[in-house]
């Protein structure tokens, strides 16, 4: 199956606030999201978690 399903963590305050899925085929590496972070209340970079 070529989705996987991720977690997305908040890269300043390391919360893993998000669950998503990504296009192996497309997105080899990590990928990165700007996305409201509801414990800072801003937008800040998520990461993808191992």
């Amino acid at each position: 199956m070529p989705r996987e399903r991720i977690t997305l963590e908040c890269t300043s305050c390391k919360q893993r606030n998000y669950e998503t899925t990504k296009n192996k085929r497309k997105h080899s590496g990590r990928v990165e999201f700007k996305k409201y972070c509801p414990f800072e209340r801003k937008r800040t970079m998520h990461k993808e978690a191992k």
